[in-house]
């Protein structure tokens, strides 16, 4: 059946902000032709989920901000609406005449998927355009991985558009106040260190990447010490969409191409490595949105009990383990909404495999520590790095090793864990061992949640023992056959199959091993 015409088309286009808070390399807002009328739900059911936090919320409302200001210069200020995303845009399309609604493409959660669809089903219901543009390297409706690569090239070639010279609003509808987090019943969140939100803040942390910290990444993003300086810190911006990918991909090569002194060339080539590690693994939730809710290797559903060990579960997010550096860690997450990979996969290691906790039960936990939330690098990341998508190395990390050779002085460990001040240097990321442990130790702070050494074992036990069952590699080679990256020798992703005659396509590279800090 043809959709019905709406009664109220012709008056003017909505472009309805998602994650694409900017007006700069923007298709969607690009696309608009006569009134607009700039939009931004918020969606009271999306901040109440499990993985939503005020933080985040805090950092979104601080983009709004920045983008009413753009858009005001341009001549139409944003427009924010709570509400229900049907209701809403219903509303306004039949208060203002409007036949068309346009925006990016999202790559977010079963509930944004869900959003999508039911938005999608009204539209046609009632005869209203949704039209939803890429905006990022990942591809919608992707039949296979194979010529990922050269698709993303393309996009990426197009170069970012420009901000629109000015627009044309439609009269008469009210700007409306952007919420803050009580109103939004949001848990209180205190942190104190974390990163502004806006555009104009992500385009100071670009500047600044690139032109003066970024020449040590490479050998720095690895430490939480070094890496807070050194790596880019323009994780919040891209998940949010203050910053596009492409506009900071071709803000590295520009920089690249300038010839920066020695030093500079492996760090930056390392960083624009990285950029495209976040569309690939950005494309896996595409390719699979239920990524956040089931294992991909559906044998590993059985590896770890579905309900989580409650007193693991909760040292873990007290920060309380009885380990430092994973202490450490988890109490500068919570005081500035973000942490180096590294650390962030040792967190996911530890809990998996030390705690032997479903990364379901953590997951939701870390998104909400993390400002820089993006789902679909965090469910993919929490699966590679349990162990259940089937197909990477098993990266089992050691806490007290990490802490070692991560903080070497001990600098980072003891400002976060300040119950260590009187232990030994030597002894720090070990105080059990400290022969002076007795009046600390179970007191000040607590013994080690688990043994470590004993879980570690039986971890690796486990999940060797799940990888000889029979039927294993042929469910690893179906997931691997979607979700894959396809790379060569070079550690380059290709576009496509190799040409007949040629011999085979190299394997998919250990995903596991790579590092992704932005």
């Amino acid at each position: 059946m043809a959709p019905a015409t709406a009664i109220w088309a012709g008056m003017g286009t909505i472009v309805w902000f998602k994650r694409d808070l900017r007006v700069a390399d923007h298709p969607a807002l690009a696309s608009v032709t006569g009134p607009v009328l700039p939009l931004y739900v918020v969606e009271p059911e999306l901040w109440a989920q499990a993985d939503a936090s005020a933080r985040q919320w805090a950092f979104v409302a601080e983009c709004l901000e920045g983008l009413r200001a753009e858009l005001a210069a341009l001549g139409a200020p944003l427009v924010v609406r709570v509400g229900e995303a049907v209701e809403v845009l219903e509303g306004l399309c039949r208060r203002h005449r409007i036949g068309r609604i346009v925006s990016h493409e999202e790559t977010g959660t079963l509930w944004t998927y869900a959003r999508d669809r039911r938005v999608g089903a009204w539209a046609r219901g009632a005869g209203v355009a949704w039209e939803e543009l890429p905006a990022s390297g990942v591809v919608r409706r992707l039949a296979s991985r194979d010529g990922w690569a050269g698709r993303r090239e393309r996009f990426l070639a197009l170069g970012p558009l420009p901000a629109p010279g000015g627009l044309e609003p439609v009269p008469g509808v009210e700007p409306g106040p952007i919420p803050g987090a009580r109103a939004l019943r949001l848990a209180e969140d205190r942190c104190a260190h974390r990163q502004a939100g806006g555009r104009a803040a992500g385009l100071s942390a670009l500047g600044s990447f690139l032109t003066s910290r970024g020449e040590g990444y490479r050998a720095a993003m690895s430490s939480p010490v070094t890496g807070e300086r050194a790596c880019s810190r323009l994780s919040p911006y891209l998940a949010w969409g203050a910053l596009s990918g492409r506009e900071v991909a071709a803000a590295a090569a520009a920089r690249r191409a300038e010839r920066p002194p020695a030093g500079w060339g492996a760090s930056l080539k390392s960083f624009e490595s990285r950029l495209a590690w976040r569309d690939h693994f950005m494309q896996k939730l595409e390719d699979a949105p239920d990524l956040e809710a089931r294992c991909l290797h559906r044998a590993t559903e059985a590896l770890r009990p579905r309900a989580p060990d409650v007193a693991r579960l909760a040292a873990f997010e007290r920060a309380e383990t009885g380990v430092p550096f994973v202490d450490a860690c988890l109490r500068y997450l919570a005081a500035t909404g973000w942490l180096n990979f590294r650390m962030r996969a040792m967190l996911v290691s530890f809990a998996a495999y030390h705690l032997w906790l479903d990364w379901r039960a953590v997951g939701p936990f870390l998104a909400r520590r993390f400002t820089d939330y993006e789902p679909g690098i965090h469910w993919s990341q929490m699966q590679m790095q349990s162990g259940t998508t089937g197909i990477n190395t098993l990266r089992l990390y050691n806490p007290v090793k990490q802490g070692w050779e991560q903080d070497p002085t001990g600098r980072f460990t003891r400002a976060w864990v300040p119950e260590l001040a009187g232990v030994p240097d030597g002894f720090l990321q070990e105080p059990w061992r400290w022969p002076g442990a007795a009046g600390l130790v179970g007191r000040r702070y607590p013994e080690p949640v688990v043994d470590l050494a004993a879980a570690a074992r039986a971890a690796r036990e486990a999940v060797a023992a799940l990888r000889r069952e029979g039927g294993f590699a042929a469910e690893a080679a179906r997931v691997a056959a979607k979700h894959a990256s396809r790379k060569d020798r070079a550690g380059h992703f290709v576009n496509d199959r190799a040409p007949r005659g040629r011999g085979r396509r190299r394997p998919a590279a250990p995903e596991a091993q790579l590092r992704f800090d932005l």
